[in-house]
């Protein structure tokens, strides 16, 4: 098994399982899916990948990012216009038909042989292809994936209590937040009365300290999923907060 901790999924994506378990968590949603299911994850989202072998096979997945230079090429060829801000679920299993399962055995050359020249020239058409299959399919994901708003101005102290453990710039918090870096900082500081990169290490070391305390949970198990990039770096953070290096509160 492998935990990917994807700090931020900055393009809407259509996966396709061939062998072994998709499991994808954000902060609303948690969706698992094995061979022959399709998932449809929307852009500009924090969350984490977990990727597991079955039955003593191999793992497999095909993942196509549908970019929004390339979606808006779409919708200007197609003249799609969306009138309203999508609002449904941030990620969507995708009923498969025949259509969908012959075009993604149609990847697969291209996936064995990715040095092949053709591989980028048939790229972007093949992206497109998908993307017209699913709205065949899904006449609804229009709005899905056509709505190239920008994030609305959302509720800043919830969104950074439910995502503080992601390992994201600053930078991203405030566009995922609907912010300018400026506001963000400024309404975070209203909220929270201190700079954002503080509070941030503050949470995640009080968490730490749960975990471990409470929990029983080993620090080299802990680390990555609450924002650490390394082990060095979060021992020697937690020992000047507290006091004691993280595996002297096991003993």
């Amino acid at each position: 098994m492998r935990k990917e901790k994807i700090a931020f999924l900055e393009h809407n994506t259509l996966v396709l399982q061939v062998l072994g378990r998709f499991t994808l968590e954000t902060a609303n949603q948690r969706i698992s899916m094995e061979a022959g299911e399709m998932l449809l994850i929307r852009k500009n989202q924090l969350g984490e990948i977990t990727k597991m072998p079955l039955d003593g096979q191999d793992y497999q997945t095909i993942v196509i990012r549908l970019t929004e230079d390339l979606l808006r090429k779409i919708a200007l060829e197609e003249q799609i216009q969306v009138a309203q801000k999508y609002t449904g679920a941030s990620n969507l299993l995708i009923p498969g038909n025949d259509f969908l399962h012959a075009f993604f055995q149609s990847l697969m050359p291209y996936v064995r042989h990715p040095e092949k020249k053709i591989t980028n020239e048939v790229g972007m058409l093949k992206v497109k292809e998908a993307v017209y299959l699913l709205l065949d399919i899904m006449p609804g994901l229009r709005e899905f994936l056509f709505d190239f708003s920008e994030p609305y101005k959302m509720d800043l102290e919830k969104f950074m209590l439910t995502n503080f453990h992601y390992n994201v710039p600053i930078e991203k918090f405030a566009h995922l937040t609907g912010r300018s870096l400026a506001g963000f900082k400024r309404d975070f500081q209203k909220i929270f009365g201190m700079a954002p990169r503080r509070w941030l290490l503050e949470m995640r070391l009080k968490e730490a300290l749960h975990l471990i305390e409470k929990k029983n949970k080993k620090p080299s198990g802990i680390y990555l999923d609450l924002g650490f990039e390394s082990l060095s770096h979060f021992s020697h953070s937690f020992k000047k907060k507290f006091g004691k290096a993280p595996t002297e509160w096991l003993i």
